[in-house]
């Protein structure tokens, strides 16, 4: 292993005279192999996409941005979410911080049967962990994007027959205080939608979806009422925010909707 260079200059390290601090610094998409704890197979071996961020105070010029990768690289080869706390605590002692932001983005798969023929199929979701550290105190949570079917109730109401529907993403981000199988929130969410997706149907599956659907019409206001229901029930989640997109098929916008909730807070407790 060589020796340092003394006579490369660091100019991150220099004095800036600027005085003013930036609230984060650092890399954005980065990719590294993580492992994830899955409900049914044990564990779940994906790639996460990184983004990794530290407070730089206004006395600073740059923060080192090669450190950043050498925490990646310092765990195992796989990084997990049981260490993810561990890596943020890391980071912003090697890079000299107080605070630190870490975004950790992933496809995950579960293995879907469909309603009716039984056929079995994956389907991914979009799952990010996202952990803050200020001072020393951690604060993580997870979000994950489930993909879903809504059926409008009003153009049920008005139709002699057929009624439009569309696939909807309802993002549910949650704090919790014991831990959450990431299929626990998919199942959730899809429990109250208008009928929940799957990679793979037969055509008696398909038979059953559609009727399924429209027979549990659903505004993208009943989408987050629903939800959120749900999460005010659930103990081990201390605060959530809930948001559903429904890309419209009769119109060229989308339908939004969106419940905020700390119940640590009761003055922000819905």
């Amino acid at each position: 292993m060589s020796t340092p260079n003394p006579n490369i200059p660091d100019v991150q390290n220099s004095a800036d005279t600027r005085h003013i601090a930036i609230n984060k610094v650092g890399i954005k998409s980065i990719r590294h192999p993580i492992k994830v704890q899955d409900k049914s197979t044990g564990v779940q071996h994906t790639i996460a996409m990184f983004n990794m961020y530290v407070g730089l105070p206004h006395n600073f010029k740059g923060t080192h941005m090669s450190r950043f990768v050498e925490i990646l690289n310092s765990h195992d080869r796989e990084i997990s979410v049981e260490n993810f706390p561990t890596m943020l605590g890391d980071m912003v002692l090697k890079l000299e911080a107080e605070t630190g932001h870490i975004e950790m983005n992933f496809p995950y798969f579960i293995n879907k049967t469909a309603p009716v023929s039984g056929v079995q199929s994956l389907m991914d979701y979009d799952v990010t962990f996202i952990g803050d550290i200020c001072h020393g105190e951690i604060s993580t949570s997870v979000r994950v994007v489930v993909p879903v079917t809504s059926l409008c109730p009003c153009s049920k109401k008005i139709s002699e027959y057929g009624a439009h529907n569309q696939r909807s993403h309802v993002t549910v981000t949650a704090r919790t205080n014991e831990f959450v199988w990431i299929e626990e929130i998919v199942q959730l969410v899809e429990q109250e939608a208008s009928c929940e997706l799957f990679g793979l149907l037969k055509r008696p599956d398909e038979k059953y979806v559609t009727e399924r659907a429209y027979d549990n019409p659903k505004f993208v206001e009943d989408m987050v009422r629903d939800v959120a229901a749900r999460l005010n029930a659930e103990k081990r989640v201390d605060a959530y925010i809930v948001e559903s997109e429904n890309f419209e098929s009769i119109h060229n916008h989308s339908a939004y909707a969106l419940i905020e909730n700390d119940k640590t807070n009761p003055v922000t407790s819905a």
